[in-house]
């Protein structure tokens, strides 16, 4: 493709008088040449509107230029994309959260022990990390719609196996194929919003995404208790299954290619090996990576322990823990809306390292009145919902950082980062069991060690003055 951005193709009203607007604009953005995408460009090309002839209605009413390809989208084609994106990126944290409750009953169901049960999460987290570093790539090379569809089906078929699962042993492997399916959802959502958006347009958009994918993991297990009211263990997956055939209805009928085939070709970003190269070899990249990892490790720290530390120590019940997810849910939509706000003034890598500083002195409070028992639970609920907050602000900001700078390999960008933070946290969580839960303080000692790894990765890795400024 010709270094030179590509004009977008005129079509005037009188030559298009069956075809409305908005079908119009979906082929300008369907991945088809005229998106107009730069591909070797950090940022995405900046594809034109060239004016339309005298006494004629321009067919988009956009202005005269368009500074991102999504910005051709009319209002409500970019509203149902968000919408759609947004919902599949809930789709893992539904799969793997959404039957902590029912682990129990499965194991009474199936006669083994709880270390058992507990591998089946096990086998759908490394389904969801290797899947993401699958899916990824392949989206990068092939475009974004086929893999995300062909995943969605697995997930459907996969979800199915396990509400029908005779044995632990088929439980595992449809768990494992259901992490597999799951992965192409949040990977290739936040690819498909790189290929339309970049700078302080993506801020705005993976903030919408944040947002879901934050709180999906803190009402999954809420929404699983609710659902073992009313019906079986199984009955879980079922719902999940339809849950999934939905997202792959909507995406069949409304959610078309956005990666042009000149983006799977460019020079230097065709192979696997070239596109890992480009994210690998960029500092700022990995800084970032280990970032969102360690925030990620220091929330699922919480959400793994929570729940023994709250109702073993501090005597809550199911309702009374239940008002606390729901507390601390509102902080991380306060962190993600306001994040995403601020980042657009005064950039994203300030507003992480206020963050990363924030869940420090949070974590630092949660050790030291944890373990002395001053305060009493407030000593404890105060500076978690603070922590919690603070995650929120972290979310939109890692994703645009580590995928502004890498348009032409948005897809391995993702999937890397995605898969970084779920093999981190799976393996540091389990720290919390191993030193206790006769108090706060031993949650708050992990979460204090994955915010200082943070902060640490922001300043000497990333280094903040030395991350480009978004361009408008």
């Amino acid at each position: 493709m010709s270094t030179a951005t590509k004009p977008i193709p005129v079509v005037s009203a009188s030559d298009r008088s069956e075809q409305d607007d908005a079908d119009f604009v979906e082929t300008q953005t369907s991945g088809i040449p005229v998106v107009g995408i730069t591909a070797g460009m950090p940022t995405g090309g900046i594809p034109t509107i060239e004016p339309a002839a005298r006494g004629r209605r321009s067919p988009l009413t956009a202005p005269a230029s368009v500074v991102h390809p999504g910005d051709a989208l009319p209002t409500r084609k970019r509203l149902s994309y968000i919408l759609i994106l947004g919902a599949l990126t809930a789709l893992g944290p539904f799969t793997m959260d959404t039957y902590l409750p029912s682990m129990p009953k499965l194991e009474s169901d199936f006669h083994v022990s709880t270390a058992i049960i507990q591998l089946t999460l096990t086998a759908t987290t490394v389904g969801f990390g290797l899947g993401q570093l699958i899916v990824g790539p392949w989206s990068d090379k092939v475009g974004r719609r086929m893999p995300l569809i062909l995943a969605t089906a697995v997930h459907i078929l996969a979800s199915l196996g396990v509400a029908l699962a005779p044995n632990v042993e088929l439980l595992s492997l449809f768990r494992l194929l259901q992490g597999l399916g799951a992965a192409a959802s949040g990977v290739v959502a936040m690819a498909m919003v790189r290929d339309l958006f970049s700078g302080h347009r993506l801020v705005t958009m993976l903030s919408r995404l944040a947002l879901v994918n934050g709180l999906a993991p803190v009402i999954a297990p809420v929404l699983g208790s609710q659902l073992l009211l009313i019906m079986p263990w199984r009955g879980i997956f079922w719902v999940i299954a339809a849950y999934s055939a939905v997202m792959l209805t909507c995406l069949m009928l409304w959610i078309v290619e956005t990666r042009p085939i000149q983006a799977r070709i460019a020079a230097g970003h065709s192979s696997v090996g070239q596109r890992f190269k480009s994210v690998l070899s960029d500092r700022i990249y990995v800084g970032i990576v280990i970032v969102s990892a360690m925030n990620f490790s220091g929330l699922f720290a919480y959400l793994s322990s929570s729940s023994f530390v709250f109702q073993m120590v501090y005597s809550f019940d199911a309702q009374q823990y239940g008002a606390l997810f729901a507390a601390n849910s509102v902080g991380i939509i306060i962190g993600v809306q306001t994040a995403a706000r601020l980042a657009k003034r005064f950039g994203p890598q300030w507003v992480l390292s206020v963050s990363t500083a924030t869940m420090t002195i949070a974590a630092a409070l949660i050790v030291i009145l944890g373990s002395t028992g001053s305060g009493g639970i407030w000593g404890v609920i105060v500076p978690l919902w603070f922590f919690i907050a603070s995650c929120g602000f972290g979310f939109p900001c890692v994703q645009v950082l580590a995928l502004n700078g890498h348009g032409a390999e948005a897809g391995t960008a993702a999937s890397l980062q995605g898969a970084s933070n779920f093999a981190i946290a799976g393996l540091i969580s389990p720290l919390v069991g191993l030193l206790g839960v006769a108090s706060a303080a031993p949650m708050g000692i992990v979460m204090l060690a994955c915010s200082l790894v943070s902060v640490c990765s922001l300043w000497f890795v990333v280094r903040p003055r030395t991350v480009p400024a978004l361009a408008h």
